[in-house]
């Protein structure tokens, strides 16, 4: 910082007021002075008494304004100067004028917000600044990869699909990381997001539509991280009416969580509405019937599906069964009776396999036989339900090293379901 004063006693008492708050302090006897320190040495701030021959406090403010606009400017004036300090105020646009003598305590506090405050407005241009050259570069990436699609087709789609099984897995970690606060939700989101995509196939919607719905159901319960853990804890059945209103807030949260991400947006409006009823009876707008977007009438009954058997609507667990029975009796009310159907045919006749019953395209192996080419039939879990690989996953060298690595450190023996025939994911 910069104190500029004609009177040494002035500059002395600055300088023994400043020095212990560790600022690098320069001096100065007129405005001249100043000027030719300024064009040497980089200041954040001039502090000027008004009354200086030759050139004013106002007259150097004014100029320091025009070539150093970022330097922050401080006035020290008299009562008998206000005229002149209105001047320095017009053409200075100086930070803020003290009036002599000062309170020590104002004029450190004053001095202490003005740094602060240019501190903080460098910080906010920095990272507009590399938030604008981030934006530039990834417009320059989408261009390139527009210009090359016609011409190395197949080795755009190679890299999209990679690029897509690793979106999805990030939304797996997420949607994991989102359950860590109650553990008897784990996996919750896994299932209903699988179950969701199924349905959605059934009606007849297209992959790309399909995943859109599977998305939404890994992340459809993102707006109840803003619950507190009583409310996300709590069976909804037994909630009081205060309790469903701050409950019932999560879907238009869950929105608003992923608006900001335009290949999310889809996903974003299903879970809004993915509380609706069939009936219009459900929450946050009230829609009804083929209001309601198809996605979300499929996640409602997916949701409320597992919901019933985690214990997380109703205050008991359901069986399988039991749940089914439920949703059955819900078309018309709550659930759209195609989705119903659909959900119905699908999965109502194959209740709890054993693992005798489950199907024959699937084996499970220990990490130890794993073999590059094998693909992953189901998520890949740890004990306390994090995902570690997401299924459709082919193994690599690279990756069964790693996975094995994981075996050692937590020093138990890791199995893996993979296909049957090694090699191809299911149609």
């Amino acid at each position: 910082m910069l104190f500029v004063d004609d009177e040494t006693n002035i500059l002395s008492a600055l300088r023994r007021l400043f020095r212990p708050q560790g600022y690098i302090i320069h001096i100065a006897e007129s405005g001249a002075a100043a000027l030719a320190i300024l064009e040497k040495e980089h200041v954040d701030l001039v502090v000027s008494d008004m009354r200086m021959p030759e050139m004013n406090g106002a007259q150097l403010l004014e100029q320091v304004r025009n070539r150093w606009p970022d330097t922050v400017r401080i006035l020290l004036t008299g009562y008998s100067e206000m005229s002149a300090t209105v001047d320095a105020i017009n053409k200075g646009a100086i930070y803020r004028y003290i009036a002599k003598p000062w309170e020590e305590n104002d004029l450190v506090m004053t001095v202490r917000n003005a740094l602060e405050g240019k501190r903080t407005e460098h910080e906010k241009q920095r990272l507009e600044a590399l938030t604008l050259q981030q934006n530039e570069e990834l417009l320059q990436l989408n261009a390139s990869l527009e210009s090359k699609v016609t011409e190395r087709t197949a080795e755009l789609q190679k890299t999209m699909d990679r690029l897509k099984k690793s979106f999805i897995a990030s939304i797996h970690v997420f949607s994991n990381l989102m359950e860590l606060r109650d553990s008897a939700t784990s996996g919750h989101s896994r299932r209903v997001a699988d179950t969701a995509r199924r349905i959605a196939l059934g009606m007849g919607l297209t992959e790309v539509e399909a995943q859109e719905v599977m998305v939404a159901g890994l992340l459809h319960d993102i707006g109840k991280l803003a619950l507190p853990d009583h409310l996300f804890k709590k069976p909804f059945s037994i909630l009081s009416g205060g309790e469903r209103t701050e409950v019932c807030k999560h879907p238009i949260t869950g929105q608003a969580a992923l608006m900001a991400l335009d290949h999310l947006k889809g996903a974003a409006k299903l879970i809004r509405s993915h509380r609706e009823r069939f009936d219009g009876q459900g929450y946050p707008d009230g829609l009804a019937g083929a209001q309601i977007p198809l996605g979300a009438r499929i996640l409602a009954v997916a949701t409320d599906y597992d919901a019933l058997q985690c214990g997380t609507l109703l205050n008991k667990k359901l069986g399988a069964a039991e749940a089914l029975k439920v949703i059955g009796e819900g078309r018309g009310k709550s659930y759209d009776p195609a989705v119903v159907e659909t959900y119905l045919a699908q999965f109502g006749m194959l209740g709890e396999l054993t693992p005798q019953e489950k199907p024959k395209f699937e084996e499970t192996i220990p990490a130890s036989a794993l073999q590059p080419g094998m693909v992953l039939a189901h998520d890949l879990m740890t004990r306390a339900g994090i995902l570690l690989i997401s299924k459709e996953y082919i193994m690599d060298e690279q990756l069964i090293k790693q996975i094995r690595d994981y075996e050692r450190e937590e020093g138990s023996p890791l199995h893996v379901r993979v296909r049957a025939d090694r090699r191809k994911p299911l149609a």
